[in-house]
């Protein structure tokens, strides 16, 4: 890890908290259910607000800042060997806070911030040549802390700040167009409140967005889109605002800069800052449309981290608090009993 120069100086956050006598249902919530597992540090720099995406078998994470330097290399993680190789350097501008995605046997970095500028560039990583093509930039705003997913062989980017905090949403079809660099069509915005350091992540072919501020303050809404309609689905709030017990603990869920994996049926939630550093864990089941806590995040308290799901295993790694940048990885074992030495 690399210890910082100077502080960041966070965005003010609130969270709605509302209390009822008359609440009906327990929660069964446990700080102790999961084992977070370290493994192989990141053999790059540490670093913050890097990207992360998975092709096959293999995870890559690349671009990010650490403080004085945004950075350009770009590395693989072999999860069954626990190992890392150095691949092609990106070859666009060096960056924080991109998106990163992936679409069949290829990966993508889009848009970000360069210290000066936000952008909007968007460029195609093919593993099998270990070579990276231009393709058409993203026909948004040029931004940066948006969030990125990809189904079938679709991807989309929707909210991140461009000037102001947004919501409208694009989809990435990566063939046709000019020079068959992709073509980008506008969608149906996300339904709730615009935002930036939100979080997504795909189940059973829809997308999950959440999290993030606006304005400087943390906001509490759960929208579902699923590419077949074209719709958006408001879920249950990740704030204590339902007159059950269920939620009474929810407004610690709300956080920005956090990271979001699925593995098997449940996705999870973890890092990131409301206020402070966050390392609550926990655990959405997409059957029921309900959290449970999971075990905290057991390494330093952080935000600015990549999660990346291969093999079914899901990983946290780098990051960022006020003290250090981060260059470690862990894996986190829901099922597993939580053991505070491995």
């Amino acid at each position: 890890m690399k210890r910082l120069k100077y502080l960041f100086f966070l965005p003010a956050s609130v969270a709605l908290v509302l209390f009822s006598c008359s609440k009906s249902t327990d929660t069964t919530d446990s700080d102790s259910s999961g084992n977070w597992l370290k493994r192989s540090e990141f053999e790059g720099n540490a670093r913050t607000e890097a990207v992360a995406f998975t092709i096959g078998d293999t995870s890559y994470i690349g671009t990010g800042f650490d403080g004085t330097n945004r950075y350009t290399d770009f590395w693989a993680y072999d999860p069954v060997k626990n190992f890392w190789t150095q691949r092609a350097q990106f070859p666009g501008v060096a960056r924080n806070s991109a998106v990163g995605f992936s679409i069949g046997s290829k990966g993508y970095i889009a848009t970000g911030y360069d210290g000066l500028n936000r952008l909007n560039d968007n460029w195609e990583y093919s593993p099998a040549t270990n070579t990276w093509t231009r393709k058409a930039d993203f026909a948004g705003t040029a931004r940066y802390d948006a969030v990125a997913f990809a189904i079938s062989d679709k991807a989309y980017i929707s909210t991140g700040f461009d000037g102001g905090y947004t919501k409208d949403m694009w989809e990435f079809s990566p063939t046709g167009g000019t020079n068959n660099s992709g073509v980008w069509t506008q969608k149906v915005s996300l339904g709730g409140s615009k935002r930036s350091g939100a979080v997504a992540f795909v189940y059973n072919s829809k997308a999950y967005v959440l999290t993030g501020i606006n304005n400087g303050t943390a906001v509490g809404d759960f929208w579902m889109y699923d590419p077949a309609t074209g719709a958006w689905t408001q879920l249950r709030d990740i704030s204590n605002t339902s007159s059950d017990t269920y939620d009474d603990d929810y407004s610690d869920i709300i956080r920005s800069n956090a990271v979001a994996f699925v593995i098997g049926s449940k996705g999870y939630i973890t890092a990131g800052e409301n206020g402070s550093y966050v390392k609550k864990t926990w655990e959405y089941d997409f059957a029921t449309d309900a959290w449970t806590r999971k075990t905290s995040y057991e390494r330093a308290e952080r935000s600015g981290a990549v999660a990346f799901t291969v093999k079914g295993r899901g990983f946290v790694a780098t990051g960022r608090n006020s003290t250090y940048y981060f260059d470690d990885i862990d894996e986190f074992q829901p099922d597993i009993a939580y053991n505070s030495y491995d």
